[in-house]
């Protein structure tokens, strides 16, 4: 029996990708695993082979096999590629954001969401177990008719992350040139991801509140490029010359900006588990959340918590609280910390291969 993983994309610093290399790094253990996918960027060449390539294997019993499918985004040749072999199919569901975010920015990308969903409706009767990383998640694959749907979390190793080194260059940059409080973010730059209500939030901190604060956006524009453009000329336009949106990082600079940071706060609409959280938390950063889709259930109360419809206004307010009231700021560091014990790499390891091991 051999167990392979596709992915429609594979990128570096991808959550999802980084899902499939961590679960691969624990199938090699039991036999021959690799990693296919339909598109994937030069960096990742040596550690994704081609979804064509899958065909040429040579297996004398592939009906005992077994597909993980990481479900992420449509895309029909993923989908024919799936409904058609005779492998098993686990389906990892990493939560698909809703289409209509994109649909002025990008209707193509949107075209795919939209077309993912009804993908994932019709492949219900092709997947022998279904697992996702949030009961959020899990929930709405129950409501799509799917009978064997498992809560699975992410694993996410705080200590590996924390042994990763600081990135020289950034670090000098951020010790020698950024002067003042930082509040992070980190995430794709993607509409539903809100990086515009995040900005309108830091202007109000900045005009009324702190001046002196910076915001560092950290994330790639994966689609809709003209959504990026658009924001890049809200920051000039609204003269935020501390806000700094810095495009894809290395798992390096990832550390240093996780480093320097006083705050970790995100405004995101939706998310169907969100690895940063437990990121900010490895690092021992307070954090500041709204309360929509898989974040309540991740976040706990290991941060500050606020209502879903919470104004930009209410987030500047929050941060502004927990940059400058040190009870504040040591109540939320304390919940980060004790939240953190929730994500046992371990554990999550065992849960997955149980999991997988069930259907093997």
């Amino acid at each position: 029996m051999e167990i392979h993983q596709v992915l429609v994309s594979a990128s570096s610093g991808d959550a999802s990708t980084n899902a499939a290399m961590e679960l691969r790094s624990l199938l090699r253990r039991i036999g021959p695993s690799d990693i296919f996918a339909r598109y994937y960027d030069d960096a990742m060449a040596a550690e994704v082979l081609p979804l064509k390539r899958y065909a040429r294997r040579r297996s004398s019993r592939p009906e005992e096999d077994v597909i993980i499918l990481h479900a992420t985004i449509g895309e029909p040749e993923v989908f024919s590629f799936i409904r058609d072999r005779p492998e098993r199919i686990v389906l990892v569901y990493h939560n698909m954001s809703p289409s209509e975010p994109f649909e002025s920015w990008d209707p193509a990308f949107a075209g795919l969401l939209e077309g993912g969903r009804r993908e994932l409706a019709e492949l219900r009767d092709r997947v022998t177990l279904a697992l996702a990383p949030s009961r959020f998640s899990a929930d709405e694959l129950l409501s799509l008719g799917y009978a064997d749907v498992r809560v699975s979390p992410l694993v996410v190793d705080p200590a590996a992350l924390r042994a990763t080194p600081s990135d020289p260059a950034t670090t000098n940059h951020l010790e020698t040139m950024v002067e003042g409080p930082v509040a992070l973010f980190v995430g794709q730059l993607l509409p539903h991801k809100r990086p515009e209500f995040l900005l309108a939030a830091y202007h109000a901190l900045v005009t009324y509140l702190l001046p002196e604060v910076n915001l560092i956006v950290v994330g790639a524009a994966r689609a809709a490029p003209r959504f990026r453009q658009v924001l890049q000329g809200f920051v000039k336009e609204l003269n935020l010359s501390r806000a700094w949106l810095t495009g894809a990082v290395t798992q390096q600079q990832l550390v240093s900006f996780f480093r320097r940071a006083d705050l970790f706060v995100t405004a995101s609409d939706h998310e169907g588990f969100c690895v940063p959280l437990v990121e900010a938390m490895a690092f021992g950063l307070p954090i500041i959340a709204r309360a929509q889709t898989a974040i309540p259930e991740v976040l706990g109360d290991g941060g500050l918590l606020l209502p879903a419809d919470a104004s930009p206004l209410l987030l500047a307010e929050a941060m502004a609280a927990v940059l400058t009231d040190e009870t504040v700021r040591s109540d939320l560091m304390a919940r980060s910390a004790k939240r953190l014990t929730a994500f046992d790499p371990d554990l999550a390891r065992a849960t997955l291969l149980e999991n997988l091991l069930d259907v093997a």
